[in-house]
């Protein structure tokens, strides 16, 4: 039995050692940022408003604030991961990402000390996130990588599912401050099985055609159309989604659907996410991952068009499942195409930098919305219909995405739209690619 060969066994038993780090990945990004401030931001849009009489614009701008600093800073924690073990960096955060949550219940009038607060959940939330551990799955899965990055991935939907009804539940029945409280001790339950379990695959036990070697440098990635055209339609359906999701609780409240309804539509929101990432994470080992991606941009833009017209509780939770779907399986088809395209030895970095695009879109969408919310008076359907067409743009852009299996290299990394070629550079000891700019590539 060859080394590949064997490596394919062991993926496929329970008693693989990397099915116990994927769940140890799936517990740290279901209690991390990811599900836990986009989806608790529109529960407090209320109390804070009542509290301290801060306008919508200036609340959405605190997302917006931590949005453009996950932004600027991804590629910076990128560039760390693809360096050092992932505790050294994914640990520091969580107990930084628990300690500002937490601090949020002494907050008083001034909104400064909001903005501040939400500055330092930015700079380490994809510490916390999915981002963190995905480099980490990728060194352990190659032939059931894209159901092992769902399998992580769907901590976030769980954590959607539980955290905002039991948010809102301390906030009707403790307060707004101990809501906070609380938010900060569902961030520390990721600790332990991160410290205990999450690491990357030691070299000696990578067979020679996976090795993280393998892969194209950031330069060729940044000169390749098909990086592009991903940050494009990542911009596109962060703006969409944050802008939607921030406010959802309260459009849906504005609509007629109760507190308690808005905040489960919410919850059915990340259930929807969970069955589908499943699903499409293992269709994509499978399917073309490129139409996959066209597919659920196409569900979530769907999902926004009835939310946009939702004044009742089955028309909620119809639009938030088809949201759910979409822009639940879309993070997952995202990190499988990276690493796809341009292979492992940059990973971090280039999916720091489409973290960068999803930050730019998440960032401002908050706060254009709540613009507009205090420019209406209300949160009109024209507003979210406008949402709906910026995600149907999302899946237009996806389709610039294509497939060509005789440009996949042995490695995996496929060359993307006659971007690029490959040369092989081959010694006794070692199997090298170095990547040489085609004539169609955007840099010349």
């Amino acid at each position: 039995m060859n080394t590949n060969s064997h490596s394919v066994v062991q993926e496929s038993s329970i008693r693989y050692p990397g099915w116990g780090v994927a769940a140890a990945a799936f517990v740290g990004v279901m209690t991390s940022f990811a599900p836990i401030v986009p989806y608790t931001f529109s529960l407090f849009l209320n109390p804070l408003h009542s509290a301290f009489g801060w306008q919508r614009e200036a609340i959405g701008g605190t997302f917006g604030l931590a949005a453009i600093t996950v932004a600027l800073v991804s590629p910076g924690i990128g560039v760390l991961l693809d360096r050092y073990p992932p505790r050294r960096i994914i640990l520091p955060c969580i107990l930084v990402f628990a300690l500002a949550l937490a601090s949020l219940s002494r907050i008083g009038p001034n909104v400064g000390r909001f903005y501040f607060t939400f500055f330092i959940l930015g700079l380490v939330a994809n510490g916390t996130a999915q981002f963190a551990y995905t480099r980490t799955i990728l060194t352990w899965f190659y032939k059931h990588r894209g159901f092992a990055l769902a399998l992580i991935l769907t901590g976030s939907g769980v954590g959607s599912i539980v955290i905002p009804p039991a948010t809102e539940w301390v906030i009707e029945h403790y307060g707004w401050r101990d809501a906070y409280l609380f938010l900060g001790f569902i961030a520390l339950l990721g600790f332990p099985l991160t410290a205990l379990l999450v690491r990357n695959r030691p070299a000696q036990q990578v067979p020679t055609e996976h090795a993280v070697s393998s892969g194209v440098s950031v330069g060729a990635a940044l000169c390749s159309a098909a990086f592009w055209v991903m940050a494009v339609l990542t911009i596109l359906s962060a703006f969409s989604e944050n802008g939607l999701v921030t406010n959802l609780a309260a459009i849906l409240t504005e609509h007629g659907v109760t507190a308690q309804m808005a905040a489960f539509a919410l919850s059915i929101r990340g259930g929807a996410g969970i069955v589908a990432r499943l699903g499409v994470g293992l269709l994509v080992d499978r399917f073309s991952p490129q139409r996959m991606q066209t597919l659920v941009l196409t569900l979530a833009a769907l999902g926004t068009l009835v939310l946009a017209f939702a004044g009742t509780s089955s028309s909620a939770l119809i639009g938030a499942a088809l949201l759910g779907i979409g822009l639940g399986s879309e993070a997952d088809v995202a990190p499988y195409l990276l690493a796809r395209y341009f292979g492992r030895k940059h990973f971090s970095v280039l999916y720091g930098l489409t973290w960068t695009a999803y930050a730019i879109g998440g960032g401002t969408g908050p706060v254009i919305v709540g613009h507009l919310y205090d420019r209406l008076g209300s949160y009109q359907p024209r507003l979210i219909v406008g949402l709906a067409l910026i995600a149907f743009g999302a899946a237009a852009v996806s389709l610039f995405l294509r497939r060509d299996d005789k440009q996949i290299a042995e490695t995996g990394v496929m060359i993307p739209g006659n971007t690029m070629a490959l040369e092989e550079e081959l010694s006794p000891s070692s199997l090298r690619y170095r990547v040489v700019p085609h004539k169609n590539s955007v840099c010349k």
